[in-house]
């Protein structure tokens, strides 16, 4: 009798998620981006937020929004919603995205968008005045070591007087106060500390059916730890705006 488990197909999960919510007309409900983390803990959410237009964007992202400025580069642009609502407002942006599926959804909705990652970004993508991590994308940054690397090419990327604004989760790992973690999440954090790592570096990849992306590490993380692993790279925290546990930072090239 055979025994093995047959690990899923690796491939675009967020880009086949993200094509099927397009097709359907981007309602609720029409498809779920499915995380599964490297302790077994499986989550979905509903991928119309994706698709979310510029006038029912959260009043942080409005606020990271409205102070874009020059040409701008969104990383990790996803569906395009943070693309869309800035070029509403007349500015020239540029999506980034790993997804391919992405990409396709995001240049069908008329972003202007190529794949590529804050690692790898694509040859001849220029220079920006605004990079924006939007979406708690500084959760790209990954892990300590892996934030330095990322910074520091991100900050090629950024012209002379240029700003990173990015949105982080702060996870509260300790599991006080208000809106504390449950047990779940409360019990994963201790292990990470146990390995070594950041208690809200989550090891995870996205699921869809049988198909599933690379596993990759997604940095949640408090203002305090953010300002910890900034502090060695060419960029300095200038202004912290919160809202609850969420919160949108804007960092300036050290002088």
């Amino acid at each position: 009798m055979e025994s093995g488990v047959r690990e899923p197909v690796a491939g675009d999960a967020f880009g086949r998620v993200l094509e099927r919510c397009r097709d359907a007309g981007a309602v609720p409900g029409a498809a779920f981006e499915v995380i599964e983390r490297d302790d077994g803990y499986v989550a979905a959410a509903d991928a119309v937020r994706y698709f979310t237009p510029a006038e029912e964007l959260s009043g942080l992202d409005r606020w990271a929004c409205e102070r874009a400025r020059g040409r701008v580069l969104d990383v990790g642009c996803g569906a395009g919603r943070h693309a869309l609502a800035l070029r509403g407002m007349g500015r020239a942006v540029v999506g980034l995205d790993a997804s391919p599926g992405a990409v396709r959804v995001a240049r069908g909705r008329g972003v202007e968008a190529v794949v590529g990652t804050v690692q790898e970004p694509p040859p001849g993508l220029g220079v920006f005045d605004t990079v924006l991590l939007l979406g708690n994308n500084l959760g790209l940054l990954g892990g300590r070591e892996q934030a330095r690397t990322v910074l520091e090419g991100l900050a090629g990327l950024v012209a002379p007087g240029g700003r990173l604004i990015g949105s982080g989760f702060d996870p509260r790992a300790d599991g006080t106060g208000p809106g504390r973690a449950d047990a779940d999440h409360a019990a994963y954090h201790a292990w990470n500390r146990e390995r070594g790592r950041m208690p809200g570096q989550v090891r995870m990849r996205v699921r869809d059916g049988g198909v599933a992306t690379p596993w990759f590490d997604y940095l949640l993380l408090s203002c305090q730890e953010l300002a910890g692993i900034v502090e060695p790279t060419p960029w300095r925290i200038e202004h912290v705006e919160t809202g609850g546990r969420d919160y949108t930072a804007v960092l300036a090239p050290d002088a």
